[in-house]
């Protein structure tokens, strides 16, 4: 419990009064071990006084100007920082890792360019496990409080669940008609536009000052609603470049999606020291199986991409910045504040490029329905980074006051 110590408690000796520090020619008093948090004067009594809660070395002195002695933490008496343990530079290594995602992303994509080979181990049953383990360490970060926040937002995770599921098909759809895309890099384009948003976003969310809370309730909402519209809008929209195996793309989204992602949240509800201790590493897992299965998609098909690839990646780049500006305008005129319409953007525009690959690995002929995928895992990256950062240097006014 706090409490005033007079500052004779420094000699031991009786209360000094002001006036008799005054006098004294203690200058500087000695060193002495006190718990002190502010200085207080009383003018009746004219007794300094130190208000008392954690212990400090501290050094007086008296003032030539005035009765009230100065006291100061001297550097060399200040708690030396602790150590991290394994597991915090474990933790940290994994944040580490994770902020630079594009980076590893586009590395893994380049080296699929230009060594194919590399990923010639990887096979599609691995791309089902890879991103099940993604999903999983996902589902790791919601709760049950997660989902009850949802009923204090409805009307920004409602506008933000349209717009996923509006915009970016639709954009898709006419980008690939602006460009005259081939059937299979339309139907890929198509298909990545009708994935939910990706787990990136909650960084990049982040980064830009946005709605970290709703960024993850968004990206929840679009995954396990993924079930039924991505199979649904993919059908609809590209029946007309390709086959669509809906019934296939709605088992398999069940598979690595919506399972894995409630087996996570399971798993934080009821086994909180397990998820403690295997989440530092679920991003960095998270992070590499992203790179690993966007290198293995652009090197299934580098010859092809070197031939048309610049189309694919204009492709690509017109399709995120759609999403990125239609999710903010659209937002911000339906009266959503700064923060949440720069949470909607990012989630509209930042979509889960690897559940494409893997849906286009399994379920359409062409291997190179899968490369608009792949690239788009690239562009969003870099595109959704380069917004943040121009974010991050003017703070939204709400976080401003």
């Amino acid at each position: 419990m706090a409490s005033a110590i007079s500052l004779s408690l420094l000699n031991g000796a009786t209360p000094l009064k002001s006036n008799s520090l005054h006098k004294s020619r203690l200058t500087p008093l000695h060193l002495r071990t006190i718990s002190c948090s502010r200085l207080s004067y009383s003018p009746s009594s004219r007794e300094i006084s130190l208000k008392t809660q954690s212990t400090v070395p501290i050094s007086c002195r008296r003032s030539r100007f005035d009765f009230v002695p100065r006291c100061g933490i001297s550097s060399n008496d200040l708690p030396t920082e602790k150590k991290k343990s394994f597991g915090e530079w474990v933790e940290f290594v994994g944040e580490a890792v994770s902020t630079a995602f594009p980076i590893w992303v586009s590395l893994g994509c380049l080296l699929g360019l230009m060594r194919p080979s590399t990923f010639n181990w990887v096979t599609p049953n691995w791309t089902i496990v890879g991103l099940t383990i993604t999903m999983l360490g996902m589902g790791m970060t919601l709760t049950l409080d997660d989902l009850r926040g949802a009923l204090s937002m409805p009307k920004e995770l409602f506008a933000g669940f349209l717009l996923q599921y509006s915009v970016m098909p639709l954009s898709a759809f006419f980008v690939s008609k602006l460009l005259n895309l081939p059937p299979h890099y339309a139907a890929g384009l198509i298909l990545v536009g009708c994935c939910p948003g990706g787990t990136a976003s909650n960084i990049v969310t982040y980064i830009a000052r946005g709605n970290v809370a709703l960024s993850v309730l968004m990206t929840a909402a679009s995954t396990v609603s993924a079930v039924i519209m991505t199979p649904l809008l993919t059908a609809k929209l590209a029946k007309q470049y390709i086959t669509v195996d809906a019934l296939g793309l709605l088992m398999s989204t069940l598979q690595v999606v919506l399972l894995p992602v409630l087996a996570g949240a399971f798993l934080n509800q009821y086994f909180k020291k397990l998820v403690k201790f295997v989440s530092p590493v679920m991003p960095p897992i998270a992070v590499g199986t992203v790179a690993i299965l966007c290198g293995y998609a652009i090197g299934q098909n580098a010859s092809a991409i070197l031939m048309s690839g610049k189309q694919v990646v204009l492709a690509s780049c017109l399709l995120h910045i759609s999403g990125f500006l239609f999710g903010y305008l659209f937002s911000r005129i339906l009266g959503i504040d700064v923060a949440s319409s720069r949470t909607i953007s990012v989630e509209v525009g930042m979509q889960n490029s690897v559940l494409g690959v893997v849906l286009a690995t399994q379920h359409f002929g062409n291997p190179l329905t899968a490369v608009p995928c792949a690239v788009s895992s690239v562009c969003h990256s870099i595109l959704g980074s380069v917004l943040a950062g121009i974010w991050r240097r003017s703070a939204p006014k709400q976080l401003e006051d």
